[in-house]
């Protein structure tokens, strides 16, 4: 799956509307789309981020059992909800503080093994009885992490159980790819006609 320029600006508008629609309040269904290359099946993550890269909200849907632009829209209506930010939601006020970043997902592909992956490159979700969790590929770019390290964070991050339990016998790894769109400030700058024609006096 592949995105001209003008299919990611619509899919970052689609998020932004859907945001603003939720934090003021208002029901916000799936946007009217007419372009059928957005309803294509597809996991998706909505992320955000304040200026300068610190995390306020990162939630999405592994499973590409929706039209992206339903899962999209279902994920940009939960990233407000993060359970790890209850107590500093993100406000109408702050959108102008906050990035947007979206990532389309691949299908998850299993693995023969817990370390069969390439840490920049793949995303990964682990399960330990019953238990699952997932970090995108954004996570080992930003971070650095080995392997072990980021299974050892995912484990204890995620599936909240100690570090070293990717090394159990039934621990199982899918990976995934993603298309990374943004990150873009949410509210973007409007230049004024007296900026982007300067007059001489």
């Amino acid at each position: 799956m592949e995105f001209s320029p003008r299919q990611c600006a619509d899919l970052l508008d689609i998020a932004r509307g859907v945001i603003r629609q939720t934090l003021a309040g208002r029901p916000a269904g799936i946007p009217e789309c007419h372009d059928l290359d957005l309803y294509q099946p597809a996991g998706c993550f909505v992320s955000l981020h304040e200026h300068g890269g610190k995390l306020r909200g990162c939630v999405g849907r592994l499973d590409a059992t929706e039209p992206l632009i339903a899962a999209l829209s279902s994920a940009a209506v939960s990233v407000l909800g993060d359970q790890r930010f209850r107590h500093e939601p993100v406000t109408l006020a702050q959108l102008r503080q906050i990035e947007l970043e979206l990532s389309v997902l691949s299908p998850l592909r299993p693995v023969p093994n817990v370390l069969a992956f390439e840490p920049k490159v793949d995303g990964i979700y682990l399960s330990i009885g019953g238990r699952g969790g997932c970090f995108l590929p954004q996570v080992a770019r930003q971070t650095g992490w080995s392997r072990e390290q980021l299974l050892d964070r995912l484990c204890s991050e995620k599936l909240g159980v100690p570090p070293a339990s990717w090394r159990r016998p039934e621990a199982r790894l899918s990976v995934f790819t993603a298309i990374v769109i943004g990150p873009e400030p949410f509210e973007r700058a409007i230049v004024s006609e007296s900026v982007a024609n300067p007059v001489e006096v």
